[in-house]
């Protein structure tokens, strides 16, 4: 334990952590280390072993001291006596938010390793985390867990194995953290595919043994000729991990054409003393032709620098020798989780690629909580940016801008700013005039040409590949259609109000408005006005609600049917026809929430039009009156609108069939817009809201519901 804790204090020193900030770290380790005291972990060591241990992975990933005081002190709530007002007032707002959403995080579990079920936990771990810091703690915890699961079954051993390699480690390989990427992959891969693991190990040309003392003698060497020459360095050595050999041979690599089974790193300070460290390296061992490549003059991707260079070692072995400087190793190894420490340097252009990276993360979450979407569209949206192959373009300037592979100008424009993705006219990519939807390569430069007086054009969703560029072009849409709406509503109740000669400022005075705002329960008389422009409400309404008109609204409804006012239209405006016209304001009733396909009824209510009804809702089992036949009409397939259907599901048990529930609804396409738990002695009821196309799509789900063990009966209010 104090040798853990030495450790630790070692290298906050060295990450050159404030004299505060040190002293807050000292004060959380004291914290832990009462919170746990006597407490043991299922491998039988101290439990305070492991924040200490978390700690000590983030320090060395240069995290913040916030990240490494959290990771110190995010097991008092679930395994301590502690409350997250206590951690606010002890060490500040920003560590409790941290622990907060690493608490929630934690308390997430993997239920089986369908790949449906991953991604849901993949969308609620991203839209919990905020703060990417709450991601790297989640690693870090996750590689000490991983290194230390002796204690666990076989079976469990396996499931977390699952659970990190579907959900933490795209997450990790997102975020370019590989020094945690690498240790979790080659773990997860001895528990999961133990037999393989052995076969790859066994297949090496030597004994890692013997393949480290080859190393070892070669980086004697290497050292001793730089030092020889003055130069000031670091210099490390790798046999490749199982993982990462499975994986290149998986690809179709035979063992004969993979030549960095051994590797070794030399991290100097300049940028020119790498190419002289690869020339003395070229002068000790014979090169290996064609092996040589330059990622400083042109980067692999994500800023990633180094020089690559193979060569025939002791014995004959090829290895692999990679230079870079420390910056260069920092984001290689470390990616996002060392922002912050390159921030306070000002590292403009590192900053750059990390904020735009964790944009991308925010723009997926915003786009998905401004509109309600399901878990296949969100999961769609996650692989084809976030955890997909990504390029790395530049502006004429020579800022680095990181987009998702096939990617085109309009995202490149949205990317830079909301203004210049709108105004967009045209796009020059290295030097030629380019379509719109061309797709983009890594290192194009792109410039992109607007004008003041242009648009966006609904076309450019059928390309867009980013959320941020799909969700601003629709947003701007939205606002341009409400504003026409908006103005046609003014227009109409105007010309009505001429048409009963009623004089405009009479009819719009400021009590006149605000009766109105508050019998049709909106904001604002635009939102009036809104709904008279897209054919919610009539002007006559408006204008006889006004006034209050002594004829009942139903009244006018009624004659308007039997007199033939509506003229019939061979193309139905809505779902719904009243007595054989489409054109009669409709609204479906709350209480038993019909949907396309049931056996409905109409009842004439004042100031709301026909509120329709399943013909057995108990709300209009006895009534006689105000009745009147409504009926679907027929659907087309570019116009199918969606119906909100509520249910209970009862279940015989309390433990957690959420996840469950929501897998049969994704797997049917169906949104799930609002859950309620409702505890019981011995088990929970879920009222679930859901949208869907029609009865039968409902129908098929609650069938699929009452397939699970799980459930006893399924009902719809």
């Amino acid at each position: 334990m104090e040798e853990l804790y030495q450790e630790l204090m070692s290298k906050c020193i060295s990450n050159n952590y404030k004299d505060e900030d040190i002293q807050l770290i000292e004060k959380a380790y004291k914290f832990a280390l009462e919170q746990h005291k006597g407490m043991k972990r299922k491998n039988g060591e101290d439990f305070i072993v492991h924040p200490l241990s978390v700690a000590i992975i983030v320090a060395n990933l240069n995290s913040d001291a916030e990240t490494v005081i959290s990771a110190l002190v995010h097991e008092s709530i679930d395994h301590g006596h502690s409350s997250f007002d206590e951690i606010e007032e002890l060490f500040g707002e920003e560590v409790k938010n941290i622990v907060l959403s690493l608490t929630k995080v934690n308390r997430l579990h993997l239920l089986d390793d369908s790949e449906s079920s991953s991604l849901y936990l993949r969308k609620v771990l991203v839209a919990l985390s905020e703060d990417v810091r709450v991601i790297i703690l989640k690693l870090a915890g996750r590689l000490h867990n991983m290194r230390t699961n002796e204690g666990l079954s076989k079976e469990k051993q396996k499931q977390k194995a699952q659970e990190t390699w579907n959900v933490l480690i795209p997450i990790a390989h997102r975020l370019g953290i590989n020094q945690l990427k690498s240790e979790l992959e080659d773990l997860c891969f001895k528990y999961l595919k133990p037999e393989t693991y052995v076969e790859i190990e066994n297949e090496l040309p030597a004994t890692r043994a013997e393949l480290n003392a080859i190393l070892n003698e070669m980086i004697e060497d290497i050292s001793e000729l730089l030092r020889s020459h003055g130069l000031k360095f670091e210099i490390k050595g790798r046999v490749k991990s199982v993982s990462s050999l499975y994986n290149k041979l998986s690809n179709g690599k035979k063992w004969s054409e993979i030549y960095d089974i051994l590797g070794i790193r030399v991290i100097c300070d300049e940028e020119s003393d790498c190419y002289l460290i690869i020339g003395l390296v070229h002068s000790l061992y014979r090169p290996i032709p064609k092996r040589f490549k330059d990622y400083i003059a042109m980067p692999k991707g994500n800023s990633y620098q180094s020089l690559h260079t193979g060569v025939f070692g002791i014995n004959g072995y090829p290895i692999e020798v990679q230079v870079r400087t420390k910056e260069m190793n920092e984001i290689a190894e470390h990616g996002v989780a060392s922002h912050w420490s390159y921030k306070e340097k000002n590292s403009k252009h590192i900053q750059s690629v990390m904020e735009q990276k964790l944009q991308m993360f925010r723009s997926i979450i915003d786009a998905n909580s401004d509109e309600v979407t399901d878990d296949d569209t969100f999961a769609n949206n996650v692989s084809t940016e976030l955890l997909a192959n990504t390029i790395y373009v530049f502006t004429p300037k020579g800022d680095v801008v990181e987009l998702p592979a096939g990617a085109t100008p309009v995202d490149f424009a949205y990317r830079i700013h909301s203004k210049v993705g709108d105004t967009t006219t045209g796009a020059i990519v290295n030097d030629q005039m380019v379509p719109l939807d061309y797709e983009l390569h890594d290192n194009d430069i792109v410039k992109i040409m607007t004008s003041a007086n242009s648009s966006p054009n609904k076309n450019w969703l059928n390309f867009v590949k980013t959320t941020a560029a799909k969700t601003k072009i629709k947003a701007y849409f939205s606002k341009q259609d409400r504003e026409e709406y908006i103005a046609r509503g003014r227009e109409l109740l105007e010309r009505e109000l001429r048409r009963q000669k009623i004089p405009f400022a009479e009819a719009m005075t400021d009590e006149h408005l605000d009766k109105l705002v508050k019998d049709l329960k909106v904001g604002t008389f635009d939102e009036v006005l809104l709904q008279i422009g897209s054919s919610r409400y009539t002007p006559v309404y408006i204008v006889n609600l006004l006034f209050e008109d002594k004829k009942n609204v139903h009244d006018v409804l009624l004659d308007k049917v039997a007199n033939n006012v509506y003229n019939r239209k061979d193309t139905y405006k809505n779902d719904i026809i009243v007595s054989g016209y489409d054109d009669i304001l409709v609204n479906l009733a709350g209480c038993c929430k019909p949907v396309y396909g049931d056996d409905i009824i109409g009842y004439i209510t004042k100031g709301q039009g026909i509120i329709v009804h399943k013909r057995d809702c108990v709300n209009i089992k006895d009534v006689k009156e105000r009745l009147i036949d409504v009926e679907w009409c027929e659907r087309k397939d570019d116009d199918i609108k969606q119906y909100v259907a509520k249910m209970t599901i009862f279940t015989n048990n309390i433990k957690g069939n959420l996840l469950d529930i929501i897998t049969k609804a994704t797997t049917r396409n169906i949104i799930v817009t609002s859950l309620n738990e409702v505890n019981k002695n011995d088990h929970v009821n879920y009222e679930l809201l859901v949208k869907v196309q029609s009865k039968n799509e409902l129908e098929l789900f609650i069938d699929d519901l009452k397939t699970l063990s799980f459930v006893d009966d399924v009902k719809r209010y």
